[in-house]
């Protein structure tokens, strides 16, 4: 979790603190965000498969989830949410009760992602690689999705199609395996943030 006062862009490995189940650091030095830990602690007692969440409040995704929708199948890359994302469609301010959080992770179900309505986005992953990489597709998917529709009437894939697509983008292995030319240049770029 991010420590209060550090840009996202600034953060390193040494910055971020482990919680238990009840919000108690356990490794590492820092202050709970304690929204970030009702969203996360919930979703991940709910889904002990999930290892690791995304969530923030990124651009495309707090305007797409001004709408209150799920995403349609306009893309390939969108498929990839296919039937495999919810929709919290209740915003009531930033979630520091344990009832919010709970809330937000039956709207996630079994799901690899969900949209919080005028709030932004979440997702999840068998690693941090793939929740990730979810996070960046449906960022995106939030962005081209406007796009169409502030161009025109945009064509939806069609339901089979968006199906078997579903099955060739969107499995774990291939959100892990996505991710990775995106974490070696960031590695390569910025080799600080691991200190």
């Amino acid at each position: 979790m991010n420590p209060l006062g550090r840009n996202f862009k600034q953060i390193r490995v040494s910055d971020l603190i482990c919680v238990d189940s009840r919000g108690d650091i356990v490794e590492g030095e820092g202050l709970l965000n304690r929204a970030a830990f009702v969203i996360h602690g919930h979703v991940h007692e709910a889904r002990p498969d999930v290892q690791a969440a995304a969530h923030a409040h990124s651009l495309h995704g707090k305007a797409w989830s001004s709408l209150g929708r799920l995403l349609d199948p306009l893309t390939q890359d969108a498929c990839a949410f296919y039937d495999d994302h919810g929709l919290f469609d209740d915003y009531t301010g930033v979630v520091v009760e344990a009832q919010e959080g709970k809330r937000i992770a039956e709207a996630l179900g079994d799901h690899k992602a969900a949209i919080l309505r005028n709030h932004g986005l979440l997702t999840t992953g068998l690693s941090v690689d793939e929740a990730a990489w979810w996070f960046i597709t449906m960022e995106r998917s939030c962005q081209a999705q406007l796009l169409a529709e502030a161009a025109g009437d945009p064509v939806l894939i069609d339901p089979d199609q968006a199906a078997l697509t579903a099955t060739q983008v969107g499995s774990h292995v291939a959100g892990h395996f996505s991710f990775q030319p995106l974490w070696d240049m960031i590695v390569a770029e910025q080799p600080g943030f691991l200190d």
